[in-house]
């Protein structure tokens, strides 16, 4: 289906079937990305009794019991709750699913990833920024990433510019938007989510913003514009899988 949509007074169409999916699937029985070498997301049949959600172990139909550490197992979305001690759930912040976004790609520095690398006059559409730091390849699906395999990250400087620049959702291919090992500072999460450092505690209103990691962007997709639709699972915690989809936007 092709749907035409104004943005800033602008005409562009949209082609429903033409998408590209970002996240990295959760796969219970194969290879998956991981932070901090965490346990693995698992499936397992339920078992009680008689009753055992495998039909290839005599039960009528399957149903798994699932574990998984939304932050270290896969693509997820994450709300100010991440950093703060109220509970602020996720499924509470979204208040649309649909934002016009940019998509730009940058190459660390020394691990960095500098403000002078987000050039504004890239970054059309500031509702969603979404970030692919090169090099990149499908290594980035199984990755696991820890004390051996530290991944880039923001200087304070390059998060500072992207809240200049009023991006609302933020998504990366990274794990984190911090240095990996920080003490649990967090620094560009604080200044992202405008939370005093070393402070635990909100700043008036509750801050609608999220950042997704772990997402992966596949070299064959260009920089530019897109139309975002960012699928979050309907938990109530901090942040949840998720499933960020882009469609290209083609001006008319």
């Amino acid at each position: 289906m092709n749907c035409s949509l104004f943005i800033d007074n602008k005409s562009y169409t949209y082609n429903t079937k033409c998408f590209y999916d970002l996240s990295i699937p959760i796969n219970f029985n194969g290879h998956q990305v991981n932070f901090f070498d965490v346990s693995k997301a698992t499936a397992a049949p339920y078992k009680a009794g008689a009753i055992i959600g495998s039909t290839k172990k005599g039960g009528g139909c399957n149903f798994d019991v699932l574990s998984l550490i939304p932050h270290c197992n896969g693509t997820h979305t994450e709300c100010v709750g991440h950093i703060v001690d109220d509970d602020i759930n996720i499924n509470t912040i979204l208040e649309d699913n649909l934002f016009p976004s940019t998509l730009i790609s940058v190459h660390s520095v020394d691990d960095l990833i500098h403000s002078d690398q987000i050039k504004i006059d890239n970054v059309n559409f500031n509702s969603g920024l979404i970030i692919r730091t090169l090099p990149n390849d499908n290594t980035k699906t199984s990755m696991t990433y820890d004390s051996k395999n530290i991944p880039p990250y923001f200087s304070e400087n390059a998060m500072y510019k992207i809240k200049e620049l009023g991006v609302t959702h933020l998504l990366v291919d990274m794990p984190t938007i911090d240095l990996t090992y920080d003490n649990g500072k967090l620094i560009n999460h604080h200044i992202f989510w405008n939370i005093n450092q070393g402070s635990h505690k909100i700043n008036g209103s509750v801050s609608n913003k999220t950042i997704t990691e772990m997402i992966f962007v596949p070299n064959q997709i260009k920089d530019g514009n897109y139309l975002l639709q960012l699928q979050v699972i309907n938990f109530s915690g901090d942040a949840a899988p998720s499933r960020p989809i882009i469609y290209p936007l083609e001006i008319t």
